[in-house]
């Protein structure tokens, strides 16, 4: 069964959704999520999935209060608040660009000196994500309704959310086997934790695979992300995953281009071709269904009965006034030119629609991928000026992650019967609660741990803030053939995009190639699994696997998300 047909529910009415209790419940959520968030991410290294964890979060407020009130939350309210804590763990999830500053602020020699507030943390995050969410809602058609791509976390949730109302006497099969991937994925999360330390956390192969990070990760999140996307995009990403970490690093070494095979050496390269293929891909498929975006942009009406969408008008002039303030904050208070900020917004949908197709594809947010082809640009629009390359950078990657992460609970939406406005209205309600979130609890963290050596530093701020450094030095730091790489790597994803409709069988999806090219090795391998694991299942099986599925790899997913987190919490509690 493909997740594309995922089973939904229609809107039914009428019906609780954005009542009181679930808007007040949603907050606290997301407040929760968007607190703990930063720790997790900065302490593990990766984002974990946050739409099925924020969805129980969520379940299990409302049971609470449902208790006392002696009434039971519907799906639709328990939606509502998984959108706000999606919304909140994304803004959490920015703490990654504060912690790159942080690592630049303790290199005295490269004259860099970046030092926000709370104040300014929170109404840079608040500003930039509120853009982002907007600039995504006349993206929906395209990528749920048009393109109907999977966003494995939302289905999930969406899958989730249809279990726990249905309750286990109307679901019992799927509620078990939601149960029972649950169980066995967080006992795994368990057993890896270096506390007991009873299972690794990955297994390395080959002469250089714990430098290249190559072999497989134990890892029943990955794996049932795999069941979800599917075969061909699982082969995609193990197709990427073979050019980038397998063919490349011994040519690449052979030829003097690198010194030696490390992950981060041969990524800087890889990145390139990676990051043209993900562009090319996401934009010419989205050009081929320019009519659909066109269309939306066309329907001006503030209201329409008939819609359950935000309405476009106010889109324009949210775009419009976030804008503006997103330019007075960076101009006042960080110092940052308004031509440039006014540039970054362009750039930042434009990497926004690539961003949302490699996630709705993959599961995978490339977040730090787009931000490093930002950081490019905005070396060669302000050379040597490490500050610019960081604040832009920044902002784009936080108003494209915003956006890129609203389809995730659109999808969950179209699941469930949601009301598309009232999703719009929750995640811009939560992502100011999310930035202020991170705005408070990030200089305790950063208080109590440190950043960088000895303390907190997620891989993705170190390559944040190395890319930085490297692109100080020029354009002829970077690695030689880089760039042509990249040119025929653009040529090749226009050309499969173009295929892709006719031959979907035969040809790799260019987007899904990249993100194989950009991730470990080790995360991408579990994830072919199970795209194969599926494809043999639906041959062999097709009305087992049309039934569990979805919440079997819902359960998988969540159990190891909901470890990690919990872990995370505990460990900074203890100590």
């Amino acid at each position: 069964m493909s997740v594309a047909t995922a089973p939904t529910m229609p809107p039914t009415a009428p019906r609780r959704e954005l009542s009181v209790r679930a808007f007040i419940t949603a907050i606290i959520v997301a407040a929760l999520i968007g607190a703990s968030y930063p720790y997790v991410v900065l302490k593990i290294g990766y984002g974990p999935n946050i739409s099925v964890v924020s969805a129980f979060f969520g379940y299990m407020a409302l049971t609470a209060v449902g208790f006392f009130m002696r009434v039971r939350g519907t799906r639709h309210e328990n939606n509502m608040v998984q959108t706000a804590g999606t919304a909140a763990g994304q803004s959490g999830f920015m703490c990654v660009v504060l912690a790159a500053f942080d690592m630049l602020n303790a290199r005295p020699d490269l004259g860099f000196n970046v030092h926000l507030t709370a104040l300014q943390t929170f109404a840079w995050l608040s500003i930039a994500g509120l853009l982002g969410v907007l600039l995504a809602v006349p993206l929906r058609k395209h990528y749920i309704d048009e393109e109907n791509l999977t966003f494995a976390d939302g289905t999930a949730a969406g899958a989730t959310l249809l279990l726990l109302d249905q309750g286990r006497k109307q679901a019992g099969p799927r509620i078990s086997a939601f149960a029972g991937g649950l169980g066995l994925s967080a006992l795994i999360g368990v057993l890896k934790d270096p506390r007991f330390h009873k299972l690794p956390d990955a297994i390395n192969i080959g002469p250089h695979g714990q430098a290249l990070r190559v072999g497989t990760e134990i890892s029943l999140l990955s794996f049932g992300s795999g069941l979800l996307v599917g075969c061909r995009i699982g082969l995609s990403m193990g197709l990427g995953m073979l050019l980038s970490w397998i063919i490349a690093p011994p040519m690449l070494v052979s030829r003097g281009i690198l010194p030696e095979q490390t992950f981060q050496l041969v990524l800087r390269w890889t990145m390139w071709p990676a990051t043209g293929l993900m562009v090319a891909g996401g934009l010419t498929a989205l050009f081929l269904k320019w009519k659909v975006i066109s269309k939306t942009f066309r329907n001006l009406r503030v209201s329409d009965a008939s819609s359950t969408d935000f309405p476009i008008k106010l889109v324009m002039w949210g775009v419009a006034f976030f804008s503006i303030a997103l330019c007075a904050v960076q101009y006042w208070s960080l110092h940052f030119p308004i031509w440039l900020t006014l540039v970054s917004i362009v750039l930042s949908f434009i990497l926004m629609l690539v961003g949302t197709r490699v996630l709705g594809e993959t599961n995978w947010a490339p977040i730090s991928a787009m931000a490093n082809l930002m950081q490019g640009v905005f070396a060669a629009l302000q050379p040597h000026n490490m500050q610019v390359n960081m604040i832009g950078s920044g902002m784009s990657g936080t108003v494209a992650a915003n956006g890129e992460h609203l389809m995730q609970d659109y999808k969950a939406g179209k699941i469930v019967g949601s009301n598309n406005r009232n999703l719009t209205i929750m995640q811009l309600v939560a992502v100011p609660v999310g930035a202020l979130a991170v705005a408070l609890v990030y200089p305790a963290l950063r208080a109590k741990y440190g950043i960088g050596d000895g303390g907190l530093s997620s891989p993705i701020s170190v390559k944040w803030a190395g890319f930085a450094e490297l692109l100080h030095a020029g354009f002829q730091a970077l690695p030689a053939g880089c760039f042509t790489a990249m040119l025929v790597a653009v040529g090749l994803g226009v050309i499969a995009t173009i295929l892709e409709p006719k031959h979907r069988r035969l040809v790799p999806s260019p987007t899904a190639v990249g993100i194989g090219m950009l991730v470990p090795a080790i995360a991408v391998a579990p994830m072919v699994l199970g795209g194969i694991v599926q494809w043999v299942w639906a041959k062999r099986h097709p009305r087992t696997e049309d039934i569990y599925n979805i919440p079997l790899s819902s359960g998988f997913i969540v159990g190891e998300a909901l470890v990690a987190l919990f872990l995370a919490i505990a460990a900074m509690v203890s100590q």
